[in-house]
């Protein structure tokens, strides 16, 4: 048989830029932005060293040229940029970005919608294994005694973990914004977080009622304003 030529993959990515100067759109903007008119792809955003926000864009010159604008302005100082030829894994490869990463500056961080979380079938195989070793040390599990009821006894109250306890000594109002629409909610004493009437011990499970379905990290989703009023997330009280 005549050997078959191996067929070489067609590279994802047709081209790059790393770690260049914000500066550039102030001083050669025409020079950069033809470069990138009319290509898609995934672009990082760094403050200084620090990977600040990654994101997708169809058109990269706009998008970039937005974020000089939007809510990211002065928060970064240098971008990448990778060119991306067309593939319908844009929208996955980003979502796959943002869960390894987690920049600062994303709220949201992408859901796989069609992948299996395999967390179960590994617990499930780690019993199974627990199980045969614990056999093999103990041998064959002997049948165990008749149990003899004992008189129930009031157990105590399980104590509710809430991470965000203690740490607003006279409570604190938190804010969010999701699709255009704000929201406020109250953070108690005793870390419990009021949102409509309804309480949440934990800022995570108070950001899902805002969002009702998806993923969602409540500690970059919720702010709270510091002693100057600046806006800052909760995730920096865990610092």
């Amino acid at each position: 048989m005549k050997n078959q030529k191996i067929r070489k993959s067609r590279p994802i990515v047709a081209g790059h830029l790393e770690k260049i100067s914000s500066r550039i759109f102030d001083q050669n903007r025409s020079l950069i932005t033809e470069m990138i008119r009319g290509r898609y792809g995934v672009y990082a955003l760094y403050r200084r060293e620090k990977l600040y926000y990654v994101g997708l864009a169809t058109n990269l010159r706009s998008r970039i040229n937005q974020h000089l604008k939007d809510r990211h302005k002065g928060k970064w100082t240098h971008f990448s940029l990778y060119i991306l030829r067309k593939t319908d894994h844009l929208r996955e490869i980003e979502t796959l970005l943002l869960r390894i990463a987690d920049p600062t500056g994303n709220y949201m961080k992408g859901k796989l919608k069609s992948s299996k979380d395999l967390r179960p079938q590994l617990k499930l195989l780690l019993t199974e294994d627990f199980k045969r070793l614990i056999e093999d040390i103990l041998g064959a599990k002997k049948a165990a005694p008749k149990r003899v009821e004992k008189k129930q006894t009031r157990t105590k109250p399980r104590v509710v973990e809430r991470p965000l306890r203690d740490k607003f000594k006279h409570g604190k109002v938190i804010y969010a914004s999701y699709k255009r629409n704000k929201y406020k909610a109250w953070v108690r004493t005793n870390g419990g977080i009021k949102f409509k009437g309804q309480m949440y011990d934990t800022p995570t499970g108070a950001a899902m009622a805002v969002i009702d379905k998806g993923a969602v990290n409540g500690w970059d989703f919720w702010k709270y304003k510091d002693k100057n009023g600046e806006l800052l997330r909760l995730g920096a009280l865990r610092k």
